[in-house]
């Protein structure tokens, strides 16, 4: 046998098709939560963009539900644009104004979600951080400001600790049966040096085992192994060799929903899978009568899927309706 699968055991969740679900972090957390709403859950994916740091996950969680910051004096201007350090590039706007907006809406719906979901999916992509110099803030990004504005740092393993401790505390304090899923997100920072990814991952992937050993809400989904030693052939990377192909994506999702969800979200994951083709064939002949009668049949088993498990099919059949003839 030429591999080594890592073995991801049921642990008894059993999330369902209904939970409602948030994710946040890096790039991986925004690949496990595409998944889910292309699944039809109840998702809120990355409000605040891709985020690598605990620092600024943990900020952003705490400000979200409810504890004060100012992030008016955390904003930045630079060649027109203006930013949010604690958050992605792609949250900004010309109009400072209008770019506070953004993040506050951005914080009501996330609280809400802190609220009412059932699991939050909370993806670590590095230990390593920038602190501004004028004030010593960890950021989430430096929006390609220069590199003379701020300090290069590892962050400290028990400063980590301590900041996701206190999150722990507040998230439960509003939403007791919510369940957290860790995750040390499996791309390589390549720009840190390939050394001094392994230092960033190994603390990342400490901070993960303490907090799943302290906490009982707090579990920890093994997406940085599957990827390192199940997967580890490089025909399962992009084409920058760093993140995960489509089918290595696919095959950690089937781990993924095989360890938190229910038997019966399982199997709605497979009929949909089935359906989810239908939707995007594209015939040479869209009006011949055999394409007429498939879309006739996909309906009627969009219908039938919906009845079952109570989801909401009426965009696709919307679609699929355009394209009948009248």
């Amino acid at each position: 046998m030429f591999r080594t699968e890592v073995d991801v055991p049921n642990t008894g969740l059993n999330v369902t098709l209904q939970d409602k679900v948030l994710t946040i972090g890096s790039c991986f957390a925004e690949v496990i939560g595409n998944k889910l709403q292309q699944h039809k859950v109840d998702v809120l994916t990355n409000p605040f963009g891709t985020l690598f740091n605990p620092v600024s996950v943990c900020q952003l969680l705490n400000t979200a539900a409810g504890t004060p910051y100012n992030f008016e004096s955390h904003l930045v201007q630079h060649n027109g644009i203006w930013y949010a350090y604690d958050l992605h590039s792609s949250i900004s706007s010309p109009d400072k104004n209008q770019l506070l907006k953004q993040i506050q809406e951005r914080l009501q719906i996330t609280d809400q979600y802190l609220q009412t979901a059932n699991l939050l999916i909370i993806t670590l992509g590095t230990a390593v951080a920038y602190k501004l110099l004028e004030n010593g803030n960890v950021v989430a990004n430096c929006h390609k400001l220069p590199s003379k504005h701020f300090n290069r740092l590892l962050l400290n393993l028990q400063d980590t600790l301590h900041a996701f401790e206190q999150t722990l505390q507040l998230l439960k304090s509003i939403n007791p049966k919510l369940k957290v899923v860790l995750t040390v997100s499996p791309v390589r920072h390549v720009k840190e040096t390939l050394t001094m990814n392994s230092v960033s991952k190994s603390q990342l992937r400490l901070l993960c085992h303490y907090l799943q050993e302290r906490y009982q809400e707090v579990l920890y989904f093994p997406a940085y192994e599957i990827m390192m030693d199940d997967l580890r052939d490089y025909r399962y990377y992009k084409d920058d060799m760093l993140h995960p192909t489509t089918l290595a994506e696919n095959y950690i999702w089937d781990k993924f929903i095989n360890a938190y969800y229910e038997e019966q979200f399982k199997r709605f994951a497979a009929e949909w899978g089935k359906l989810s083709k239908a939707l995007v064939h594209r015939p040479f002949h869209p009006e011949s009568e055999g394409h007429q009668a498939f879309l006739k049949n996909t309906i009627t088993q969009l219908k039938q899927l919906s009845e079952k498990y109570k989801i909401n099919t009426t965009s696709e059949i919307e679609y699929l309706t355009a394209q009948l003839k009248s």
